[in-house]
């Protein structure tokens, strides 16, 4: 698997990243150790998680394999913070929180969990309307200085605050990262987010590069009822069952036939090829459906495809025809 330099960074991932967001919730201990073996022997690095994945178990659960199956040295680990769990009256729900104190206490909970005294990428989760943007990037450099993360990123921010943050962060600790959702049913980071990041050096992390599962194909003729679409997800893939989508899907499963691949390993590759692509974070439920998105590592799709493609998923942009 291609290691690929974040932005310009020091900072090297493999060119695909391991996603942990059902690990502690629908993958236990035992899988998840199974997906870390064989994505390492795909020459996988980059392991990314959050410490609002099943409320910190994801991060346990990596805790547990770091202690003994896996060597910290291996692993290139991401961890986010800036979502936290509250209680209230109606039951639990979930607080954005990009104040100082609370990203770096978050970093500390997450490094205790996982039993390790350094992240190598620290990264905001989403914006903070209760917090500016001076005091977040206050908190990304104390989190660099004082050892406790080697790089800091973004995630879910629009290219305006990417490009603040990266101007508050130099010339000392720097934007090494942006991680959003990217893929061929979600066009949009191409509008501001990737222009930003390309002009201040700054790579880019994509997740859900599969388009929340749609672009495998499987949900084409009906919604399986082990699926996510069929459970507590339904609302988060819906999205992607309408509309447009359908149009892309078709050709993804055209071109898949057409190169005897399966459709993920088809968008996935896509997406590999685009400009300012450190990584595509997979997420997998079970160890088969890793391995099955893996070997996109090995396709290189003609060009008439890729092209093909780029036409049927085109954004619009919203910039008038002429200027």
């Amino acid at each position: 698997m291609e290691r690929r330099r974040v932005g310009t960074s020091g900072l090297r991932v493999s060119e695909l990243g391991l996603g942990t967001m059902t690990w502690g919730r629908d993958t236990d201990e035992i899988d998840a150790a199974e997906q870390v073996r064989d994505f390492l022997d795909a020459g996988g690095t980059l392991l990314d998680t959050a410490a609002s994945y099943a409320d910190g178990d994801a991060e346990r659960v990596i805790g547990t394999l770091l202690s003994g199956k896996v060597a910290r040295s291996e692993l290139v680990l991401a961890t986010k913070a800036g979502i936290r769990s509250e209680a209230r009256p109606d039951g639990p729900g979930r607080v954005v929180d990009a104040s100082r104190g609370g990203l770096l206490d978050s970093l500390d909970e997450s490094l205790a969990r996982m039993g390790t005294d350094h992240v190598d990428l620290f990264l905001v989760a989403c914006p903070d309307p209760n917090t500016s943007l001076e005091e977040t990037a206050g908190a990304l450099r104390i989190a660099v200085t004082s050892g406790r993360a080697r790089y800091v990123g973004l995630s879910n921010h629009p290219g305006w605050a990417t490009a603040r943050a990266a101007t508050l962060l130099e010339p000392d600790v720097g934007l090494a990262a942006v991680e959003l959702e990217y893929s061929l049913l979600q066009r949009g980071a191409e509008r501001d987010v990737l222009p930003a990041a390309d002009a201040l050096g700054v790579g880019l992390l994509a997740w859900s590069p599969l388009g929340r599962g749609v672009l495998t194909g499987k949900y084409r003729r009906a919604i399986p009822a082990d699926s996510r679409a069929a459970g507590a997800l339904a609302g988060f893939v819906q999205p992607y069952l309408e509309g447009s989508a359908s149009a892309v899907v078709e050709a993804v499963a055209t071109a898949a036939e057409g190169l005897g691949r399966t459709p993920g390993e088809v968008a996935v590759a896509w997406l590999l090829e685009r400009d300012g692509l450190a990584s595509a974070i997979l997420g997998a439920r079970t160890p088969a459906q890793l391995r099955s998105s893996l070997q996109a590592a090995t396709l290189e799709l003609p060009y008439e495809v890729h092209a093909a493609l780029d036409d049927v998923s085109a954004p619009d942009l919203g910039y008038p025809e002429r200027w």
